[in-house]
């Protein structure tokens, strides 16, 4: 079974050797003198909370004991160490152990996908319409998104119109602090089809709706740092100055959309491009690929504009993305060259070439993996931690092709009968 994250890997002998001192450690110590200091008061409530959760789940789930002699919350404590990947091959117990929604969640894919372009259709058809999918990177299974709510109506959103052949309509999205956020597209009308954000709470498996954007665009800039998120620029129902210089940031946590401060002109207007969080500013360009652009930098703390440092942009040739806002990396989309930008030198440094990230689309980065969408709607995942750097392909659901796809938490289950 392939490996999709470097934190799914099957955990060193270091590890074995800290579990089984964990596990002596447990056995030797009575569970009611076990206690957490934290901020100068000792108390228990995570255990008394793992406790709750462990007789739910025998009440449900009629399992034996996660391990012998020892009480399950105790037990999940010391099992939350290892790796899930080596969890799931161990037994049915804990297989569901690494589902439940006590247990720390690892990181798994979750894709917008649509059907593969098909031929013209009469201009007042239908569009086809997306889908939102997620990929457990342990059990390599596919799972469908519970269904979005009604308002707004996705099938609405528009991915190809007879009118523009050549290219597709974006549908923009982010991940900010564990959630996927859907925030721009386009309906059949050519206008902006969603007027406030729309979130996928993976743990929850619920989606909500964020406050009202004060103008409603599409074809913008979108990105997030430091957990906030930020849109730049864009369209409206027409075009507007005002709108095309705008900067608005929002807090998913409690805010509402506040305005910054202004771009000095609308020429990042033009595309769907991304604003990508690293060191605590955004860096974005105006035009993708290969061809000549302009670059900015905006600084968050500081609430102002800069201009592109000269190496950053002249490898700025395809899509970029932060690893956990820190380290950046660029696919150069026609020679399908990943690279990663070393600030030191202004600078980007090849990291491998492939003919399978030629064409790249979009690109998300987390925990030591580079996961692209390259031009045929497949998924590719890069290991840029292991060397030589290694990638492998993500098979797709039949009939399917990606449009953006992101790394989140993954989704608990409760119908154990799917996993064992």
């Amino acid at each position: 079974m392939p490996h999709y994250f470097n934190l799914l890997s099957f955990f060193s002998h270091h590890q074995l050797t800290n579990l089984n001192q964990t596990l002596l450690s447990f056995l030797f110590v009575p569970a009611s003198s076990i206690h957490i200091k934290h901020q100068n008061h000792t108390h228990t409530s995570q255990y008394d909370s793992m406790a709750n959760a462990s007789k739910q789940q025998k009440l449900l789930h009629n399992h034996h004991p996660l391990i012998p002699g020892l009480p399950d919350h105790i037990a999940q404590l010391c099992l939350s160490s290892v790796n899930p990947s080596l969890l799931f091959t161990i037994c049915h117990s804990w297989r569901r152990l690494i589902y439940s929604p006590s247990f720390p969640p690892f990181l798994s894919l979750y894709a917008i996908l649509s059907p593969p372009p098909q031929p013209p259709r009469p201009p007042h058809s239908p569009p086809h319409s997306i889908q939102f999918y997620n990929f457990d990177p342990i059990s390599t299974t596919w799972k469908i998104l519970p269904p979005p709510p009604p308002d707004p109506p996705l099938h609405h959103l528009l991915l190809r119109h007879p009118s523009f052949l050549s290219r597709n309509f974006p549908i923009q999205s982010i991940s900010v602090a564990g959630k996927l956020i859907l925030l721009a597209a386009t309906t059949h009308n050519l206008y902006p089809a969603l007027s406030r954000p729309l979130i996928f709470n993976p743990l929850s498996q619920t989606w909500t709706s964020g406050p009202t954007i004060t103008t409603p665009r599409r074809w913008c800039a979108l990105g997030a740092c430091g957990g906030e998120v930020y849109v730049a620029s864009g369209i409206g129902t027409q075009f507007s100055v005002d709108v095309a210089r705008s900067l608005e940031k929002w807090d998913p946590k409690n805010g509402e959309w506040e305005k910054k401060r202004e771009l000095k002109d609308g020429r990042f207007s033009r595309e769907a491009i991304d604003a990508v969080g690293w060191k605590g500013k955004l860096c974005m360009v105006n035009v993708k690929g290969d061809a000549a652009k302009e670059g900015v930098v905006y600084d968050v703390d500081e609430d102002v504009w800069k201009e592109m440092p000269e190496g950053m942009l002249c490898g700025w040739r395809g899509p970029v993305a932060a690893m956990e806002e820190e380290v950046m990396y660029v696919v150069d989309e026609g020679k399908g060259v990943l690279s990663k930008y070393v600030a030191e030198r202004d600078a980007w440094e090849e990291v491998m070439v492939s003919e399978r990230l030629k064409g790249a689309e979009q690109m998300v980065a987390r925990r030591g993996m580079v996961c692209v969408v390259s031009g045929g709607g497949g998924i590719s995942m890069v290991d840029v931690v292991a060397a030589p750097p290694r990638l492998w392909v993500v098979d797709l659901p039949q009939g399917f092709q990606a449009v953006a796809v992101h790394i989140l938490p993954r989704m608990p289950i409760t119908d154990f009968s799917i996993h064992g």
